[in-house]
């Protein structure tokens, strides 16, 4: 059975709350707002998503790259350079020590030394090394390019390698050490045994490569293939590196993340392999192959992430962009949401031909006209008007020319109510005026509005030749106009006008006429006392 701990429980609370107040929230937030917020979150989904799918794909592909094409063909590229720049002089010492005037001249006793000098710089300045030399076993001088450097010794720390490559019986070895005759410089040597005709040792000779020069080629490869390159001898030990720091002093069985690695690698048998392991929280390809020459590992290291930068550059610039695409599609949105919800809403409170408010934007308005009437005592009256015989024009003129009467109407009313009076379509050619003032006001503001349209023409204009027409076409509105009492309902003061507005027919037409509510007379107090 599951045991939750109180950790668990309060973490199962929190995101139930959480959960909760999210829900609130959205029925608080408003169908618009709502709408906006799922726009916004569906582009950044979209372009998180594709974005992260790019990078995940960028990175296989890369990664695959990295590993089966770039990292090997690297390796095998420095791999043929370093064959050349530094093979050649194991060559040269491999023939230094098979020359019959080096051993005739050793085995005859190293007599004219002066002959010797000059063998050694003739080799130096013809291959351009760093030195030349040859230990005599017998005498234990050591001869270079400029004569007589000093004489061996066992006592001393920089002949220990002489010593230790007598008793390893190999044909050559590469030694990382300085050389006393070159400035105490890190230098390469290439130490190769010489024999005399039987097979004995005479002494060892070969030339030195200088260790900067190494560290500029290895460089340039860094730079050139975007690698980490060093080399490594059969025990770990760094013998060739661009950071000087480390040769002869680190070993990578003792580098974090590497170390790993570092055993599998050093006991194989050298063969070319991949691998990858973490160093600072950085991915590492690595791939490795002995120089079997002169028994050393080459490595050549990629920081994965930093091939990465260029993709996660696009990435992020992507990201970008899709923000201010984002922005701008929402801010579109809003803007086109904004407008249609402003279309709507003077739809919902308008008459679509006419753009006059309708019956239920009136009953709002007078709602709120009768509260500020009896808290500020502040009167205000009711104007009804209709067209005057306008199912005649309907008739004879076509509902085209109807509508157009019914828009021109509406217009002239607009032009000449005040901007605290409200205009409303009534229904059908009836229109309501709800005005601030008292009865005679507002009967003198009816009576412009009569004239105004009296005085209007409504001859209409040919499209096609932009002449008027010569027929008389004049229009007339009738007019009805009541004051709100307090008490009345939207039923009983628009009556009232109504009935107004049906005196002003039977009078006539082209009028105003008022309507007065009845005040009813206070009742006369009578005496209980008996006359």
């Amino acid at each position: 059975m599951l045991k939750l701990t109180p950790i668990s429980l309060k973490i199962i609370t929190g995101s139930r709350g959480l959960m909760k107040s999210i829900k609130q929230i959205i029925k608080k937030t408003s169908i618009k707002s709502r709408m906006i917020i799922s726009l916004a979150l569906i582009l950044v989904a979209a372009f998180i998503i594709t974005n992260l799918q790019n990078y995940a794909f960028s990175h296989r592909a890369i990664r695959e790259n990295l590993m089966n094409s770039v990292l090997p063909l690297t390796r095998d590229n420095i791999y043929s350079e370093m064959q050349t720049k530094i093979v050649r002089p194991v060559f040269i010492s491999s023939v230094m020590a098979n020359d019959t005037f080096l051993k005739d001249w050793a085995i005859s006793g190293e007599k004219n030394r002066e002959l010797i000098t000059k063998y050694l710089r003739a080799i130096k300045n013809k291959y351009d090394f760093f030195s030349a030399f040859f230990v005599s076993d017998k005498t234990g001088y050591y001869y270079h390019y400029n004569g007589i450097l000093k004489k061996i010794s066992p006592a001393d720390s920089h002949d220990v390698w002489y010593y230790r490559f007598k008793k390893l019986n190999r044909e050559y070895e590469l030694d990382v050490d300085t050389d006393q005759a070159g400035g105490n410089k890190l230098t390469i040597f290439i130490n190769h045994r010489l024999n005399d005709y039987n097979g004995r040792l005479i002494g060892i000779t070969g030339v030195g490569l200088n260790l900067e020069r190494i560290a500029d080629m290895i460089r340039s490869y860094n730079s050139m293939y975007g690698c980490n390159i060093y080399l490594t001898d059969r025990s770990g030990t760094i013998q060739v590196h661009s950071d000087h720091t480390l040769i002869e002093k680190v070993n990578i069985r003792n580098m974090p993340g590497l170390s790993e690695e570092a055993d599998r690698i050093l006991s194989g048998p050298g063969d070319p392999e991949l691998h990858e392991f973490e160093s600072d929280g950085r991915k590492i390809l690595l791939t490795s192959r002995i120089i079997p020459e002169f028994n050393w590992f080459l490595f050549v290291e990629i920081d994965e992430q930093s091939r990465m930068a260029p993709t996660m550059g696009n990435i992020k610039r992507n990201i970008a962009a899709g923000i201010i695409i984002s922005l701008l599609v929402l801010a579109i949105a809003i803007v086109t949401v904004n407008h249609f919800q402003s279309e709507m809403n003077l739809l919902a409170v308008t008459d679509e031909l006419t753009g006059a408010y309708n019956r239920k934007e009136f009953q709002s308005h007078f709602r709120k006209a009768a509260y500020s009437s009896h808290r500020n005592r502040t009167p205000f009256s009711i104007i009804i008007f209709d067209i005057d015989n306008f199912k005649g024009i309907n008739d004879t003129r076509g509902h085209n020319e109807g509508d157009r009467v019914l828009k021109a109407v509406s217009k002239l009313a607009s032009k000449s109510k005040r901007l605290t009076d409200m205009l409303v379509r009534w229904g059908g050619d009836e229109f309501l005026l709800l005005t601030s003032g008292g009865i005679n006001e507002s009967a003198m503001a009816a009576e412009r509005l009569r004239k105004l349209v009296e005085e209007y023409d409504f001859n209409e204009t040919d499209e096609v030749t932009g002449t008027e027409s010569r027929e008389i076409f004049q229009v007339t509105i009738s007019c009805g106009v009541t004051e709100y009492t307090r008490g009345d309902s939207v039923d009983s003061a628009v009556s009232r006008a109504d009935t107004a507005l049906y005196r002003s027919k039977l009078n006539g037409k082209n009028r105003v006429e008022c309507e007065q509510a009845e005040v009813e007379k206070p009742r006369k107090k009578t005496s209980r006392r008996k006359k």
